[in-house]
């Protein structure tokens, strides 16, 4: 499998890239309900989900900017720290998806709703193995829940969508809790913000920030929070 990495520097030659555009209705977005269970008032400043959904490139874009996310990095989570490498990640048979860890302040923003902008924006939970353009099960649809609360929220969230039938399919999204997070190689961190005439960035990731401006005006937040303007990720 040819890496997006490496049709990128190659320039996106025309002989390839109608492999890398996906049809508009590949993005758009979905209204759905909030969740009817969510969190207890919060009693920290600081919590993460962790959550995969294709190319970690679009949904770490997207949470950069929901206001009450403080940090949003990307990388690997469901496979073992010697093969949380992108190139090895790209043969499908690590068991590692490619992921986002969203810290964010429970105080302006809840687990639930974190959940909601995942389902609604960020990807689309009814694509097995892949998302648009990208193939594997490097790219499935998973929420990594960090302790039992989120995974009963997680796991009624989905039973709710699916009774209210928001998806034309069924939802295939996985629960995989007490898995560890590798974050991704410095190249991988803030990609949309950083090369945002890239075409496979301008068709699969700029399309689904625009629908959270969209569908949630309240939670926008214009400037992005940045990996590599803070702290290393490794």
């Amino acid at each position: 499998m040819i890496s997006k990495r490496k049709l990128l520097i190659a320039g996106l030659a025309l002989s390839g890239l109608a492999a890398w555009i996906v049809p508009s209705s590949a993005e758009d977005a979905r209204v759905i309900p909030a969740p009817t269970i969510d969190e207890q008032p919060a009693q920290s400043t600081s919590e993460i989900a962790l959550l995969a959904g294709g190319c970690f490139w679009g949904v770490q874009g997207v949470f950069q900017h929901v206001e009450g996310v403080t940090r949003a990095v990307s990388g690997y989570a469901g496979g073992e720290a010697s093969t949380a490498h992108y190139e090895l990640v790209g043969r499908g048979d690590t068991g590692h998806a490619e992921s986002v860890q969203v810290t964010y302040d429970p105080r302006k923003i809840s687990y639930g709703k974190i959940l909601q902008i995942y389902f609604s924006v960020a990807h689309d939970p009814t694509q097995l193995n892949y998302q648009g353009p990208d193939k594997g099960p490097q790219y499935r649809s998973t929420i990594f829940p960090m302790n039992e609360e989120q995974a009963r929220i997680a796991e009624a969230y989905v039973a709710q969508l699916d009774q209210a039938h928001v998806f034309g399919d069924a939802i295939v999204t996985t629960l995989e809790p007490g898995k560890t997070f590798y974050p991704a190689e410095d190249y991988h961190q803030d990609y949309l913000t950083l090369n945002p005439t890239s075409l496979y960035i301008i068709y699969n990731d700029l399309p689904k920030v625009e629908n959270l401006k969209r569908l949630f005006p309240e939670l926008y937040r214009e400037q992005p929070v940045l990996v590599m303007a803070g702290q290393p990720t490794n």
